[in-house]
């Protein structure tokens, strides 16, 4: 059974502090918005209720607060969050890296920014259990948002026929031992679709198992801090993370999503691997159903042209559209015109002949 302390914990610490007197002079302090990916990930749900249908969850995971992941920047990153409006912010682990009380009251201030219309929920790391597990536990209490490592909470909505919820559970650190799958199924209810929240996403094997889950949100991994250019993988993979290490994975009839997190551990750098914010659109099959079916009547559609019969103009017609007077009229004038403008042609004639007299032939 692994120790909830890494060995060489003192020295990762003192590492860390020298980092973050020279982080000033590595990297841009002030928020750089451009450096986030924001990926949407639209996931269908089985048996989600249409009052769920586009259920918004955005999920932060791996802030590492105090290594290079400074405040400001956390405070950017929930900016970004709260302009998402979510319903549901995710939580999943590694708030702090190795030591805690220097940001404590700054991440619970942080967090404590975040602005949902349900509620914020979260899941522990293998850093936090490093750190203490209750410190951060207590942090989460404060900031308003809801623990569910081993845990199970859900969310209700008037639906067309009663009450429709979906079932949002948790499970506790694996790397150090402390999750409980057992303790969530006896937990969760047995009717209406469920999602998973665990730090580490090589849990996504057990979780599928259960058959219960639609979904895991996961971190942990960091995207390895590299991803192969046009392969959209890493083979820098460490445990717990090794099978699932980044993006979308279909385990059974179960989506795993890993993200690359906030934060970095030990390095700074990122290669190919910018920080990432997921926002998570939950789609209803009856309403995807229900939007397939109108796009394909409209395709099928055919466009109903009246070929009416239509009749020739009579006399009459033409007599009222043109005004027969009228145009007598204008001929008749044009008529009285015709003598005077034939004198007037032959008058310029007569002139012209005498202003150039034809000359002739000698002999």
């Amino acid at each position: 059974m692994p120790s909830e302390k890494p060995m060489g914990l003192i020295a990762r610490q003192k590492i860390q502090k020298g980092m973050t007197i020279t982080r000033e002079k590595i990297i841009n302090i002030e928020f750089d918005e451009s450096v986030y990916d924001l990926v949407e990930v639209n996931v269908e749900i089985k048996d989600l209720d249409p009052v769920f249908h586009d259920y918004k969850i955005v999920n932060l995971s791996d802030l590492h607060l105090g290594q290079w992941l400074t405040v400001e920047y956390l405070e950017g990153v929930i900016d970004i969050v709260n302009r998402q409006e979510p319903d549901m912010v995710a939580l999943t682990g590694d708030y702090v890296s190795y030591i805690l009380d220097d940001v404590a009251e700054d991440l619970e201030r942080c967090l404590s920014m975040i602005e949902v219309k349900d509620n914020s929920f979260a899941v522990l790391g293998n850093h936090d259990h490093w750190n203490g597990a209750e410190e951060i536990r207590q942090i989460l209490k404060n900031a308003g948002i809801i623990d569910v490592s081993n845990d199970v909470h859900s969310i209700s909505r008037d639906a067309e026929n009663g009450i429709a919820e979906l079932h949002i559970a948790g499970v506790d650190s694996m790397k150090v031992n402390k999750e409980d799958i057992d303790a969530v199924m006896m937990k969760i209810p047995e009717d209406g679709p469920a999602i998973m929240l665990a730090h580490e996403p090589d849990f996504a094997d057990i979780t599928a198992t259960t058959g219960r889950f639609a979904l895991q949100i996961s971190g942990h991994s960091h995207g390895g801090q590299f991803i192969i250019p046009g392969l959209n993988t890493t083979i820098l993979r460490s445990e717990c993370s090794r099978k699932y290490p980044v993006g979308e994975y279909q385990v059974g009839d179960m989506v795993q999503y890993t993200s690359k997190g906030l934060g970095t551990n030990v390095f700074w750098l990122r290669i190919n691997c910018a920080p990432e914010i997921t926002i998570f659109n939950l789609k209803s099959p009856e309403v995807e159903a229900d939007i397939q079916n109108k796009e394909n009547e409209n395709k099928n559609q055919t466009i109903s042209v009246n070929h009416s019969k239509r009749t020739l103009p009579t006399r009459d017609d033409i007599d009222n559209f043109l005004n027969i007077e009228d145009i007598s009229e204008f001929i008749e004038s044009k008529r009285k015109r015709i003598p005077e403008y034939m004198e007037n042609k032959t008058e310029t004639i007569k002139n012209n002949l005498s202003i150039n007299p034809k000359k002739e032939n000698k002999k």
